[in-house]
């Protein structure tokens, strides 16, 4: 794809999961931003300030309009990233709205410490629900009255997805929780998920999504009155005297600003803007591409007996080990290649390890620049080593 061709020869990065790579279009929007007009949002009355703070905007829309979500229903928030969107909002909650916090077994650190940290901070029970191996909860098992869920949507260790999210969201809701979704790993491949939810929050990072480095909340708007504001800084306030503040959230029209303390990462919020319009100007062959690179890849891997696959199916993210072969070892054999990929846990240690107990791993995790040659390169470097 021509949107990667500043991609070296021979170079096939596999760690889209972690990091995607940036089309072009997402970097040319940033260099404009910092070229052409590199002011602050919300701040400035001049021209640049001004241009600003209209595609600061519209790339709130563009993120209400990707997962088809109504405006006068939900606001869009920017962050760091994922695990700090989580953190702020378990900050935030007021604990006495809730007798239990909840969370799964498959979940990336980021919501599996920051509920095991609202849990030691509130004195409230925290339960891990066992998920099945599809990637959907067993509702049957679990009370959920008055429980705070955090849960992702899609895992980073080998895809699999929350198929009955709606199922939980009503079952939360119907027993007086709230619930806040890690979508993280879904919102590049799998964001069809998430369309019209009802979650409380969505939680993702953006340089997961082919954009920039940069963090977004997307929550209720009836959320505000269950939150009490402790990080506070520039940004967030109409007015201060010396012992009080008023905070701009308080008007409709800033509601956004509840989580934005401090400069915003302007360039990178404008970034995403970029990436979601590329995202859905992509074609359906683009998209058959990835499914064609993903399927060879991981038939090829399940064809191997020495090969033991985490996987129940084909995803863009898979994860496995090689009998025999230290999966670090491995990582940096293929690297010596041109092909990047990630070994050990992941930030999933509990699962990985101490339940599944694996041997640190390796993860293949593809994206829309992968092509059927980095998948060939792939397959002969590991032919060569499983002989």
């Amino acid at each position: 794809m021509n949107d990667f061709n500043y991609l070296k020869p021979g170079d096939v990065y596999l760690d889209s999961a972690c990091q995607s790579l940036r089309p072009k279009p997402v970097i040319d929007a940033i260099n404009d931003y910092y070229l052409n007009f590199n002011a602050c949002g919300e701040r400035a009355k001049y021209k640049w300030g001004k241009l600003t703070d209209a595609k600061v905007d519209e790339t709130r829309e563009k993120v209400l309009k990707f997962l088809k979500l109504k405006a006068k229903e939900y606001t869009v928030s920017f962050t760091l990233n994922t695990t700090y969107g989580i953190n702020l909002l378990l900050n935030q909650l007021e604990p006495s709205l809730f007798e239990k916090v909840m969370t799964s077994d498959i979940e990336h650190n980021s919501p599996f410490l920051s509920t095991m940290a609202f849990s030691e901070r509130t004195g409230l029970p925290r339960i891990v629900m066992k998920r099945n191996d599809d990637g959907s909860i067993p509702l049957d098992d679990y009370n959920f009255k008055k429980a705070l869920v955090v849960v992702n949507c899609a895992s980073n260790i080998d895809g699999r997805k929350l198929l009955n999210i709606n199922e939980l969201i009503k079952a939360v809701h119907k027993a007086g929780g709230l619930i806040i979704i890690d979508a993280a790993q879904a919102m590049a491949h799998s964001s069809s998920i998430l369309e019209k939810t009802d979650a409380d929050a969505i939680c993702f990072s953006a340089h997961k999504l082919y954009a920039p480095s940069l963090g977004v909340i997307v929550w209720k708007k009836s959320l505000l009155n269950k939150l009490h504001t402790y990080f506070v800084g520039g940004g967030m306030v109409d007015d201060v005297d010396k012992d009080s503040y008023q905070l701009s959230a308080d008007s409709p029209n800033h509601i956004y600003t509840k989580f934005e303390s401090g400069l915003q990462a302007w360039g990178e919020i404008i970034g995403l803007g970029a990436a979601l319009d590329w995202l859905n100007s992509r074609k359906k062959s683009d998209w058959q591409n990835l499914t064609d690179n993903y399927q060879a890849l991981y038939d090829f891997l399940k064809a191997s007996p020495k090969v033991h696959l985490v996987n129940h199916e084909a995803n863009p993210t898979m994860s496995f080990y090689i009998d025999g072969i230290d999966s670090h070892l491995l990582g940096e054999a293929l690297s010596r290649e041109g092909i990047m990929a990630r070994t050990g846990y992941f930030c999933v240690h509990y699962y990985l390890d101490h339940i599944c107990h694996y041997p640190p791993l390796i993860r293949f995790s593809l994206g829309l620049h992968t092509t059927k040659e980095d998948i060939e390169k792939v397959q002969n470097a590991l032919a060569k080593i499983l002989k």
